[in-house]
């Protein structure tokens, strides 16, 4: 049964995060990194489906210091208010809370990975580079990916992307993970946009959510 518990950062602070046990036999855990809305109904829906892939899921909710419990509509409110608190929320810090998750998961069992969107999306990506002991990580359409991709990887990694992001170019992210990791694959997928797993009828694409969590269960069932 999902509920919300309290994780200790390294600075000792307690935030929230919403966990869920695996449904089935545990295969290990996944971080479940969150887009700059708070842990919506998008995010522990999220949640649900990797619990129902047989992972002990757990979402942070990366805010809480300034705000806690924040949740935003996907509005030009919400997006004005998503963006000043991830400028206002040091890298080191959520890397931080990231790693507090990733050791919480390892005392329930073996491998931890990590999945992200949007805002998450580049922090799985610097998540695979900066914490120690992660067994693999996906990365959804993050927009630090390519100033990041020169950063050497301590575990498998995968990205992907929507070949109508309007704010992400893909060739061009596909292009630099390439020169520094020419082993870790890039999807791009056409006709999707920016947003296209989270279930928003203005950004879900079913076909390219349903390929990309097949291509990330596929690398963390591997891990």
């Amino acid at each position: 049964m999902a509920e919300t518990i309290k994780i200790a950062g390294a600075d000792g602070f307690e935030f929230s995060a919403y966990h869920e046990p695996s449904f089935t036999p545990r295969k290990g855990g996944v971080i479940v990194i969150q887009e700059i809305f708070g842990i919506d109904q998008h995010v522990r829906a999220d949640v649900d489906r990797w619990a129902k892939m047989g992972y002990e899921a757990i979402a942070p909710s990366m805010f809480d210091r300034r705000d806690p419990g924040f949740i935003a509509l996907h509005d030009e409110a919400g997006m004005k208010a998503g963006v000043a608190h991830l400028m206002a929320t040091p890298m080191e810090q959520a890397l931080g809370d990231i790693a507090a998750c990733a050791a919480f998961l390892r005392t329930r069992g073996s491998k931890v990975c990590v999945v992200g969107y949007c805002y998450g999306g580049s922090l799985a990506w610097l998540a695979a580079a900066k914490v120690e002991g992660l067994a693999a990580a996906s990365s959804y359409y993050g927009s630090m990916v390519q100033a990041n991709a020169a950063l050497p990887l301590k575990c498998p990694a995968i990205v992907h992307l929507g070949r109508t992001d309007g704010h992400i170019p893909a060739d061009e992210v596909a292009a630099a993970v390439a020169q520094h990791h020419p082993k870790v694959p890039v999807y791009i997928y056409e006709g999707a946009g920016h947003g296209f797993n989270n279930e928003s009828p203005e950004r879900y694409n079913a076909e390219a959510a349903d390929l990309a969590r097949h291509r990330t269960l596929e690398l963390f069932d591997k891990a």
